[in-house]
């Protein structure tokens, strides 16, 4: 259950066998991105419910964030449904079937997005973090290595790769605990490195380095240097962690006001991978600007 002000969501992304493509699929409740629950007051994070879709590659990319209400909300331990999409365990896999519409700034018609997603873990963690000495944020690498099964009707795409699954939760929005944050996952070999670190809202910074090892057994390391990125078009600023401080820019996925993502080609405990990127500016997402531009990527559906 999600407190009053609180938010739950479930991450995966995934790079392809041949790096053509990737994705990331994220199950919100209470979406923390929402300017429908942050107007709403928050006090119902099920009324403000979305399945985010982001299919990257030079064919048959597409964007979906259709937030829907409560009434159109079912869920149970192993089930999330939203409106005609699901996710669900299923035998020990993660099947995220999709049925939605894109979004497309300046274009009134919306394609049709539908096909199936099947994540199977490799390895498993069953330990939490907190991100606050509060514990009103917490972080949950669930499976850091998985494979995926990608089945698209529509767009018309078909892929394997490796695949990466958390999920967070908190009891309050997520603005009034943090200012911003970097992270950054990489399959490093057997094990999986992932770079956590921020500004917490009291101005405290947090950050951590991790390894799953092949049991999926998370072990702290010591945090490898800063690796500056080049802002993004919106001037978002972005980093991570790597060997030497190096890390190259392979393609920026997401770049909008407040939000980047990048795939990266670097050097983490050793060893040359390619890492899924993100940065935030929490400051930046409560803008009134922003907040104005977001129902445009954001749609609501009741």
């Amino acid at each position: 259950m999600v407190p009053p002000g609180g938010y739950r969501w479930w991450y995966v992304d995934a790079i392809s066998a041949d790096g053509r493509y990737g994705l990331t699929i994220i199950g919100f409740i209470g979406s923390v991105f929402s300017p429908y629950y942050k107007k709403s007051g928050r006090d119902i994070p099920l009324d403000h419910s979305c399945l985010n879709i982001a299919l990257y590659g030079k064919s048959g990319a597409r964007w979906v964030m259709t937030e829907r209400g409560a009434a159109d909300i079912a869920q149970s331990r192993d089930h999330l449904q939203i409106g005609p999409s699901a996710m669900r365990w299923q035998n020990d896999k993660l099947i995220i079937d999709i049925e939605e519409r894109d979004i497309r700034l300046g274009i009134p018609w919306r394609r049709r997005v539908k096909g199936r997603i099947v994540l199977t873990p490799e390895v498993l963690n069953a330990r939490s973090f907190k991100l606050d000495a509060a514990g009103k944020h917490n972080w949950h690498t669930i499976a850091p290595r998985a494979r995926i099964d990608v089945a698209m009707d529509q767009p018309d795409i078909q892929w394997t790769g490796s695949a990466y699954l958390d999920g967070n939760h908190g009891s309050e929005p997520i603005e009034d605990g943090f200012r911003d944050w970097h992270w950054s996952r990489a399959h490093a070999g057997e094990d999986v490195a992932v770079i956590y670190e921020g500004t917490r809202r009291d101005g405290s910074h947090f950050a951590s380095a991790l390894r799953f090892d092949q049991h999926g057994t998370p072990h702290e390391e010591e945090l490898p240097l800063v690796a500056p990125l080049p802002p993004t078009l919106w001037a978002m600023k972005r980093q991570t962690r790597a060997d030497r401080g190096h890390a190259s820019v392979l393609r920026t996925w997401e770049d909008s006001p407040f939000y980047a993502r990048s795939a990266l080609s670097m050097r983490i405990f050793g060893k040359p991978v390619t890492a899924v990127q993100e940065s935030i500016s929490l400051n930046r997402l409560i803008h009134p600007v922003v907040q104005f531009m977001l129902p445009y990527k954001m749609p609501r559906e009741v």
